[in-house]
């Protein structure tokens, strides 16, 4: 029953990854243009805020993508233990595609001719925030439910945890090579 979560979160997962690689095509774009000092394209323009912004943007877009291949990797085997990685990466993914929104609003906020391109960049920096967002606490919604994906809690494979003695042994045989906590004086 763990795929409900997996199923809801998949599709999220490819809708952001699409929409980071169109972002970092234009942002690229843009800043290329940028960096050559030709801002009166037709469809660039920009104003004081449009360096940071594409930056931000860049990098957002780069850790986005990253975040979506061990967000893939964990859709696939969707554990407790590839929860983490995707967990984390997505965190820091949506951290800085939030901070991304706040220069796009800064941007739209002092206006000036702003190209297509730009406005795209902003209203799909806008979006993968919320986006971000929600695929984060899907991915997450295993810790206040197990029907909905793996949690931190799970304890059921490859712990070691209560078992009570080493596997290969009889109770209180000692297995040679591992260690014991008393010493002979």
């Amino acid at each position: 029953m763990a795929t409900v979560g997996r199923n809801i979160a998949a599709p999220l997962l490819f809708l952001n990854l699409i929409m980071y690689l169109i972002v970092l095509g234009f942002a690229s774009w843009c800043l290329n243009r940028y960096i050559n000092g030709q801002t009166n394209h037709p469809s660039f323009g920009g104003n004081g805020a449009t360096p940071f912004f594409l930056t931000f943007s860049i990098l957002a877009a780069v850790i986005g993508i990253a975040s979506k291949l061990a967000g893939a990797n964990h859709t696939r085997f969707w554990r407790n233990d590839s929860l983490a990685a995707a967990g984390s990466s997505s965190i820091v993914a949506w951290a800085v595609t939030a901070l991304a929104m706040g220069l796009a609003c800064k941007q739209i906020n002092i206006g000036g001719w702003r190209g297509w391109r730009l406005r795209i960049i902003e209203a799909f920096i806008i979006i993968l925030t919320f986006t971000q967002l929600l695929y984060v606490l899907l991915i997450h919604a295993g810790v206040f439910s197990s029907k909905y994906g793996p949690g931190y809690r799970d304890r059921d494979y490859a712990t070691g945890q209560g078992h009570g003695h080493v596997p290969g042994t009889h109770a209180g045989e000692h297995k040679a090579g591992v260690g014991t906590t008393t010493m002979a004086v």
